[in-house]
């Protein structure tokens, strides 16, 4: 019987996670392919656009090292469920032509996804053995769930004539199905002490050449795949393609990574060295941004949306696995990710603005996508480095 009322228990938590999970991208992902409509009922110009993928971007950058401090004196389980309120208070009140009131709910959409986002990861860590597949669960369905957010935005805001405002606001639906799901969790009495504090000595991670090279791996596939899902529409529009076409090719590229999200950290914790796995993926990147750049056509647009996104889905994954293989132990991945989340999602919220100037200065996607190739041999390079068979040192840190 306390077998059974354990394993009742791991399920429901498996439950729970899942619907916490479904809500950590597409709120974010749904923006992109109804773009062009904010900006047209705001009157907002492009680069003042692209801040609203930036803006949870930041968030995540302030809030990743503050989670786990957070949580050290509610708890985890408690912290999430105040993560998720937020979220819904941010989707609630972002459907506006009020820019303020739009970049202030966009604000709080991020800061409840960066909550959950850093403590998701330690709470499977203290509860499962399996940590792995628990991982890989979640990280699907959050994936899954980015995916759909970019294919049906369009189909809500125009098929069914709701309107970008309604669009935005139908994701609060898993907000709330994740709330009344996380309930459960609340009656737990945790152990503060579990919960994995950073190291408070300050800068030491910043002396370390490996940390840094992970955190710049995570930070410029970060800032690639948010420039995608912020202007791939407005790019394959372009390139002759409607709307709600260039809205589910967003969506197929994030299927497309799919696949590699499991398969790339399941490599990578097969092997002390991850150079193989970054070579591949690279130059999968980077040729998926060449057929994007020089294409035409529907057939080598579709080829650049597959390359490009299985390499984005391996990168993620690998990118958070590299937080663990690096590190020694939970305390110094703790400080590894701390580091890599701040730095690498700060460097990846001057992605989407960025772009959007540019292309208000150019009328034109080439000198972006050039940056594009440029941001993906550079992460190659960091890559390299990160990949490489070796830890965090106490010398290095």
């Amino acid at each position: 019987m306390v077998l059974y009322n354990q394993k009742l228990k791991n399920a429901i938590l498996i439950a729970g996670i899942v619907f916490v999970a479904f809500n950590l991208r597409p709120s974010i992902t749904a923006v992109g392919p109804v773009i062009s409509d904010i900006r047209m009922d705001t009157g907002m110009s492009n680069g003042v656009a692209g801040l609203l993928t930036t803006v949870p971007l930041l968030a995540f950058a302030l809030l990743s090292p503050l989670a786990p401090k957070i949580a050290q004196r509610f708890g985890n389980e408690w912290t999430v469920f105040m993560g998720l309120i937020l979220l819904g208070i941010g989707i609630t009140i972002r459907p506006t032509t009020i820019v303020g009131l739009l970049f202030f709910g966009t604000l709080l959409v991020g800061a409840g996804i960066a909550v959950c986002n850093v403590l998701l990861p330690g709470i499977v860590k203290n509860t499962f053995v399996k940590v792995g597949l628990i991982t890989g669960a979640y990280t699907l369905s959050m994936n899954f769930m980015a995916s759909l957010g970019s294919g049906i935005s369009v189909p809500l805001a125009h098929g069914l004539n709701l309107g970008w405002k309604k669009g935005l606001l139908f994701w609060g639906i898993f907000t709330v199905i994740a709330l009344v799901a996380w309930i459960p969790q609340l009656r737990k009495k945790e152990q503060t002490d579990q919960v994995v504090k950073p190291n408070p000595a300050k800068g030491s991670l910043l002396k370390s050449k490996i940390a840094w090279q992970v955190t710049l791996f995570m930070g410029l596939q970060s800032f690639l795949f948010y420039c995608l899902i912020a202007w791939l529409p407005e790019i394959l529009v372009s390139r002759g393609l409607d709307i709600s076409t260039a809205g589910w090719m967003v969506s197929i590229m994030q299927i497309a990574g799919l696949p590699t999200a499991f398969l790339a950290p399941y490599l990578a914790d097969r092997y002390p060295n991850q150079r193989g796995i970054i070579i591949v993926l690279s130059t999968s990147y980077i040729l998926g941004l060449l057929l994007l750049l020089f294409g035409s056509n529907i057939f080598v647009l579709s080829l650049s949306i597959l390359f490009a996104g299985a390499s984005q889905g391996a990168s993620i994954a690998l990118s958070l696995a590299l937080l663990s293989l690096r590190a020694r132990d939970a305390k110094q991945a703790a400080n590894l990710s701390g580091m890599a989340q701040s730095i690498g999602y700060l460097l990846a919220a001057i992605g989407p603005f960025t772009v959007g100037v540019i292309f208000d200065l150019f009328s034109s996607w080439t000198p972006s996508l050039v940056l594009f190739i440029i941001i993906a041999t550079a992460m190659f390079i960091a890559g390299l480095g990160a990949g490489k068979d070796r830890y965090v040192t106490p010398e290095e840190s």
